[in-house]
């Protein structure tokens, strides 16, 4: 998917740190395309999702915004 926004989240240490993160950002954009990889710490969401929105459900779920790594 070339339509995507990688965002850096730092404190994501397991499968159910990657499931909170989903919920989460879920919650704000449920439409979004999700991807979390908890090895590298990237969360790759469509770019429907709207970068504030996000950030807020990531601090939500209690995990640091590390901000976009990378865009497509």
């Amino acid at each position: 998917m070339s339509d995507v926004t990688t965002y850096r989240v730092e404190g994501m240490t397991c499968e159910g740190c990657a499931r909170a993160v989903t919920a989460a950002i879920r919650k704000q954009v449920p439409d979004a395309f999700i991807e979390v990889d908890v090895l590298t710490g990237f969360v790759r969401v469509g770019r429907e999702a709207d970068e504030a929105a996000v950030r807020r459900a990531v601090e939500r779920a209690g995990f640091t915004w590390g901000g976009i790594s990378e865009s497509r």
